[in-house]
């Protein structure tokens, strides 16, 4: 999509979430460390909007002292991910989380972690043989459904047709890989 990482390197940003991006990668390399991409929540039909992590303080949106703290939990959770991932065969490649807090301040993950739905995942062991010959990694995540929707014009935009059966049973099939 349009504010995919790699969409906007690929046209030639380099800083892209306040963040700079070095010269020379290609499609599907591994970052040298997580970084955070924060995005404001639309409401119901709209799309989040991308923002850097300087703004999220400077909109008001969280002070500096818990947004550092939600950033140095959503690493530490996503590190482990990946370690998880990695036992399994698998690359963890991004993922989402959403942070709250309690009545009495506490900072909590809401929401689903690591799943299908908010995660991108990879086959460990054909990566590097398919990043090579120029291919998609294979994966365990809804990545393929979205490329579908894409191909059929629908942009997020209303409700989407319905999903015909057979990518639905593969999508659940992925899905079942996932977790075993």
């Amino acid at each position: 999509t349009s504010t995919a990482l790699w969409y906007r390197y690929s046209q030639g940003e380099r800083n892209i979430y306040g963040i700079d991006f070095p010269d020379g990668l290609q499609k599907n390399d591994a970052l040298s460390t997580p970084i955070i991409t924060p995005t404001t929540k639309a409401s119901d039909g709209g799309h989040d909007e991308r923002i850097t992590n300087a703004q999220v303080v400077s909109l008001g949106l969280v002070e500096a002292a818990l947004w550092r703290r939600v950033s140095e939990v959503a690493v530490a959770i996503f590190q482990r991910g990946q370690e998880i991932a990695r036992r399994a065969g698998l690359i963890l490649v991004d993922t989402k989380y959403e942070f709250g807090l309690t009545p009495n301040g506490d900072l909590v993950l809401i929401d689903e972690v690591h799943t299908p739905d908010s995660s991108r995942f990879w086959i460990a062991d054909t990566y590097a043989a398919r990043k090579t010959a120029g291919q998609e990694p294979e994966n365990f995540d809804k990545e393929y459904v979205r490329l579908y929707y894409a191909a059929q014009g629908y942009r997020g935009d209303g409700d989407p047709m319905p999903l015909p059966v057979d990518l639905a049973n593969e999508l659940s099939q992925r899905y079942i890989r996932t977790y075993e």
